[in-house]
């Protein structure tokens, strides 16, 4: 969007050079405070920041220029005096894990934490009963996150381009799952729970080492195969037997008759 167009007041924080933004006429963020750390105030984040309780939305993700030299290594557990963030964003960054203090972001509805070093997350993402986004993409999980079987408000999880192997049973309880990204990671096999997520509208399974596929996904509805129709599932890359690959292009009806025959 033009910033010529937008509405804009800026807080100066004094002994740093951070502004406090609010954009009246931001179509993403509207009339929303806002804040974007970037090069040196990553590397060494100033405590004045916490003190910003009004702060809704929070990036520190570095720009392409400051990131070879600047990123963030950890996140101050200082976090959880921002009550009032919504949108935190910390990708592209050197982080290995975040703080048990995110927990007490009740009002957050988006986290980002992709292009990072995490392993694993901290039971507190659980209480973060209004995130509805969340993204997780190249990070270093081996093991389906826990936590996140307890947020029944997320539509949007993206978890590209890690090593998981396995999805727990109870990924079942997501039912309010719209768009599910798991391409390139190491999945052998899906749970039959899967078909629980019947809100799915965009499913990406490719590069994996799936070799069949649950029975329950042609519960699925609102999922496309059809490469014709401008597909939203995928499992391209993957050594599909049961069904075929080719069954799955052929869309649920194909796969249902190739369930019901085997």
């Amino acid at each position: 969007m033009n910033a010529g167009c937008e509405k804009t007041t800026a807080f100066k924080m004094a002994g740093t050079s951070l502004r406090l933004h609010i954009e009246t006429e931001d179509r993403e963020y509207p009339s929303m405070y806002k804040l974007k750390l970037q090069g040196k105030d990553l590397e060494n984040v100033p405590a004045e920041l916490f003190t910003l309780r009004e702060l809704e939305v929070l990036c520190m993700s570095p720009d392409r220029q400051s990131s070879l030299n600047y990123k963030l290594c950890n996140v101050p557990p200082e976090i959880g005096y921002l009550t009032r963030l919504r949108i935190l964003l910390l990708d592209t960054n050197d982080l290995h894990n975040l703080p048990a203090e995110i927990g007490s972001l009740t009002r957050l509805e988006k986290l980002s934490v992709s292009n990072n070093r995490i392993r694993q997350l901290p039971p507190t993402i659980a209480d973060l009963k209004n995130l509805h986004t969340l993204h997780l993409a190249n990070n270093q999980f081996s093991e389906f996150p826990a936590p996140i079987l307890q947020l029944e408000n997320l539509k949007f999880l993206d978890m590209c381009s890690n090593q998981l192997r396995v999805l727990p049973p109870a990924i079942g309880n997501l039912k309010n799952l719209e768009t599910l990204l798991l391409f390139d990671n190491q999945l052998s096999e899906l749970p039959e729970e899967f078909g629980e997520l019947t809100r799915l509208r965009c499913l990406w399974l490719g590069d994996n080492f799936l070799q069949s596929l649950p029975k329950s996904i042609t519960k699925l509805e609102h999922l496309m195969w059809t490469p014709l129709l401008c597909p939203t599932a995928t499992v391209d890359g993957n050594p599909l037997v049961n069904p075929p690959a080719k069954v799955c292009k052929g869309g649920l009806d194909e796969m249902a008759r190739h369930f019901a025959q085997s």
